[in-house]
């Protein structure tokens, strides 16, 4: 039978858990990487969502200028936490124009981002009615991942023109996130892509000050390329998101290793199937998310990778191998048996998505290096 610190022991499970060393050398390191650049920081939350940690990035961080949500729910919580300069790392649009307003009026510098002319009049109509004043960016597609002008389309520049001439508006300049380097392969690779993101944007800004308008910032993001970029000329900030904690995705393209996870959901061994040769445990898809995003890589972890509760060393290459609403299979290999994980044992589960895994959960306990529990920090949770 495995043992378990008592502290481990006494929580509801399944509950999620974070290595605080592990999380604390995640955010020094990527701010040594980008001060060395010379780029000022500004951290996506939307993966952990919590004041504590971006409490961490920014005593952390003396290039620290502000943060990037993915919700107007993360920007209000984070406002009412003393986070005043905030990047809404989504597309704006009417339906959202008054909640941000909100916002504006309390004094919070929210930078909005948008990629169409229609939107722009209508948000400077909005705000001259309101009579504020707004940041604003335009979104960019450097790799064809989603939402955003390609930076040689057109558009740019018009677009560029018409946030300039807004009197309620004030561009800033443009941002892209470099989503396909979750494609990416090796470090080498990941590089190349930082390049690619990089020269898109500085490409773009430089046309839009060719042709006589002020672009002040060129924002990017993207864990896998903040992290591995060779050169950031022309860049002036980076949103990195989920380095935090990293996770199973990020390991499996080499984004990090293994050992850097800081994130993990403590489970417990609730049933023995014994004509399979399974271990029932209580994490299942509402604790671990039904993210699969290691299938398609070199080592599909399935709904994670399973480590010793209170060392946590990988446990004989177990994983998760099948994820029901409240149950998660662990198919046993040869060699191992169910004795060796009597009902009650405590697993913890690596995530192949931090940020969905996370999303599941209220709030994270935080462990100290010998395993004790030392806080609980709470987290936002919708939009």
């Amino acid at each position: 039978m495995n043992t378990v610190s008592r502290e481990l022991a006494a929580l509801t499970t399944p509950c999620l858990l974070v290595d605080y060393a592990r999380l604390e050398a995640n955010v020094l390191d990527m701010s040594r990487r980008l001060a060395a650049h010379g780029v000022r920081f500004r951290p996506h939350v939307k993966t952990h969502k919590c004041v504590p940690i971006a409490e961490l990035m920014r005593r952390s961080a003396p290039h620290f200028v502000g943060i990037t949500v993915s919700t107007l729910r993360e920007a209000e919580y984070f406002a009412a936490a003393g986070f005043h300069d905030i990047l809404y790392g989504v597309s704006i649009f009417p339906g959202r124009f008054e909640r941000a307003a909100r916002l504006l009026r309390d004094s919070v510098r929210l930078t909005l981002i948008l990629d169409d002319l229609e939107i722009a009049a209508a948000l400077h109509q909005f705000l001259t009615t309101e009579r504020l004043r707004a940041a604003v960016m335009i979104e960019l597609d450097v790799d064809g991942h989603r939402a955003g002008l390609e930076p040689k389309d057109p558009a740019v520049l018009e677009l560029a023109r018409l946030l300039d001439s807004a009197s309620s508006i004030d561009f800033r300049g443009v941002m892209t996130h470099a989503g396909e380097s979750y494609l990416c392969r090796g470090v080498a690779e990941i590089a190349e892509h930082a390049e690619r993101e990089r020269a898109g944007v500085v490409q773009a800004a430089n046309a839009i000050r060719e042709a006589g308008v002020v672009c002040h910032e060129v924002s990017v993001g993207s864990t896998p390329t903040a992290r591995y970029a060779r050169d950031l000329s022309g860049v002036t900030e980076v949103r990195p998101g989920v380095f935090a904690f990293y996770d199973l995705v990020q390991a499996g393209i080499g984004a990090c290793q293994r050992e850097e996870i800081a994130l993990s959901v403590l489970t417990t061994v609730i049933g023995h199937k014994r004509s399979h040769r399974r271990l029932l445990i209580d994490a299942g898809a509402l604790a671990l998310s039904k993210d699969r995003g290691t299938a398609q890589q070199p080592e599909d972890f399935g709904f994670g990778v399973v480590i010793d509760a209170d060392t946590g060393l990988e446990k004989a290459g177990l994983v998760v191998t099948l994820a029901n609403q409240e149950h998660g299979i662990i198919d046993l290999p040869p060699g191992l048996t169910l004795e060796d994980f009597p009902i009650g044992t405590r697993l913890r589960i690596l995530p192949n998505h931090a940020c969905m895994t996370a999303a599941a959960h209220d709030h994270y306990h935080v462990l100290s290096p010998t395993g004790t529990i030392v806080d609980d920090w709470g987290r936002c949770n919708r939009w």
